[in-house]
């Protein structure tokens, strides 16, 4: 496999280039240094919160694409890109369905904060790990003066088995993506990474061929169908598998780190021979 031809490189967050304890590797900066050296450009695509992914990748953040929200908003640097708002009499109608489900933690993403009606400790301490830019409230459905990207809801006991179920009739009309073990997202019909990608890819002038693609979980499946060089993670989703060309590492092995390694080496034997 020569990957001297990648141009664009996009890394799920959670569960790809985060390790276990929600960390970036010791290593990546210095590996991000050389694919900027061999004008490589880096995304990273999350369902975060964009003030979550900058957090992560503070030192970087004015020289890479985040695509947040599972592709609700994208940006370059201060620049916004784009951005799928979802309308405010949809939501209202989401939040009280989803208030009839038990174990369902309801957040309603804004462009400005996170805001979250659950007044559970525990769901709060560890929601506060993916959104870094919150505020609790006493009704969701009061909360007015933003522009909102999607619903996320966590479920302890599991999203796939506890919250899909309720859902997924809405399908036809939204975006329903179980993002992870206890997320499920809400938003609008185009709101997910691939829908971002394409969009960027189209104002990089990047194509398929020239872009590599990190993910693990069901949000991803859909930027991963336009790369070439398509990699699920060791402890990637099923689903991800079947679609992915290639499998790497787990995300505590580094796996993106590991691809990204002989990325660079392609990179360097093709300018070498270029010399000569």
């Amino acid at each position: 496999m020569n990957l001297s031809q990648v141009k664009l490189v996009v890394t799920d967050m959670d569960g790809t280039l985060l390790n276990s304890k929600g960390e970036v590797s010791d290593n990546f900066y210095s590996i991000f240094k050389e694919l900027k050296h061999h004008n490589i450009h880096f995304i990273a695509a999350s369902g975060r919160q964009y003030h979550s992914i900058i957090d992560k990748l503070h030192d970087i953040k004015d020289e890479i694409t985040v695509i947040a929200e599972n592709g609700g908003i994208a940006k370059q640097g201060k620049t916004q890109l784009l951005s799928n708002y979802f309308p405010i009499e949809v939501i209202h109608q989401l939040i009280v369905l989803l208030r009839t489900i038990d174990d369902a933690h309801i957040v309603l993403c804004g462009e400005n904060y996170a805001y979250v009606e659950s007044k559970d400790d525990d769901f709060i301490f560890m929601f506060s790990e993916y959104y870094t830019q919150f505020k609790l409230v006493e009704d969701l459905t009061e909360v007015l003066d933003d522009n909102f990207l999607k619903i996320a809801v966590y479920s302890f006991g599991g999203s796939e088995e506890f919250v899909y179920p309720h859902v997924k009739n809405y399908e036809n009309d939204l975006q329903v993506k179980i993002s992870g073990n206890n997320w499920l997202d809400l938003s609008h019909i185009n709101t997910n990474k691939g829908y971002a990608l394409q969009q960027i890819q189209t104002t990089l002038g990047i194509s398929k061929a020239e872009t590599m693609v990190f993910g693990d979980y069901n949000n991803d499946l859909e930027m991963l169908q336009l790369a070439d060089y398509s990699f699920a993670m060791k402890n990637a989703h099923p689903n991800v598998k079947k679609v992915a060309k290639f499998e790497t590492k787990s995300n505590d092995e580094g796996g993106v780190e590991f691809i990204l390694k002989q990325l660079i080496n392609d990179k360097e034997l093709i300018a070498k021979s270029s010399k000569h």
